[in-house]
């Protein structure tokens, strides 16, 4: 697989990583009524995703340009 692949894979896969982390480490309550909970993950989650998204229209959009100009 070529290296741009990766690149455009990773924001997926840490997104994901980040989501399935936040519900591996779930959240509680703490003895003084705090909420304890990792919820930097969420928005980090969702902000990778959207970076990946952002690159796959970037690369795509290259890779068409590119193959248009052979034709």
């Amino acid at each position: 697989m070529k290296k741009i692949y990766y690149f455009v894979l990773m924001p997926y896969v840490l997104g994901i990583a980040c989501l399935v982390a936040f519900n591996i480490i779930g959240s509680h309550i703490d003895n003084d009524g705090t909420l304890v909970e990792p919820f930097w993950l969420i928005p980090i989650g969702y902000l990778m995703f959207f970076i990946g998204l952002v690159e796959s229209l970037f690369f795509g959009i290259i890779y068409l340009v590119k193959t248009n100009k052979k034709i």
